[in-house]
């Protein structure tokens, strides 16, 4: 951790309590850390200020939506060079939900979520595989989710 950060075990607290559940009001977190409302206001804002906290995310069950298919895809680019310009367009197809740069086989490791596996083979021949700087790709379909959880800080 940046030493320049300055966190304390409040901060830390109000952290865990937040990974949990977003939606909490300031005043429920302020009892829960034995600590004012002013106090969570002041921390949240410098939690926020030094990019700690970016943005609270509700977590929403696609499946239970209709969108079933959950899949990974690793993508293979032609040069190293052509990243950020793959990037840019990947970035522009909505199925695709979360995107790293990676060391290993793939150059790129997506995360991707659509309706059914026509959907995905859709989005994969017309929006993935069309991209320039795109060499290949490898699509991994998830049968289950054992668990996806946040990382509790210490």
């Amino acid at each position: 951790m940046d030493k320049n950060l300055e966190l304390d075990q409040v901060d830390f607290k109000i952290l865990n309590i937040l990974i949990q559940d977003a939606t909490l009001p300031y005043t429920e977190i302020a009892k829960k850390v034995f600590v004012s409302d002013g106090t969570v206001h002041v921390r949240m804002k410098k939690l926020r200020d030094l990019g700690v906290i970016q943005q609270a995310q509700l977590h929403v069950d696609y499946a239970k939506l209709g969108w079933d298919i959950e899949a990974f895809l690793g993508i293979y680019l032609e040069k190293s060079s052509q990243y950020d310009q793959v990037v840019s367009q990947l970035k522009d197809i909505p199925e695709l939900v979360s995107l790293n740069y990676t060391t290993g086989a793939y150059s790129m490791f997506a995360k991707i979520i659509c309706k059914d596996t026509k959907h995905l083979r859709n989005v994969l021949h017309d929006k993935v595989q069309p991209i320039v700087g795109i060499q290949r790709t490898e699509t991994l379909i998830s049968l289950e989710t054992s668990f996806n959880r946040p990382l509790f800080l210490v």
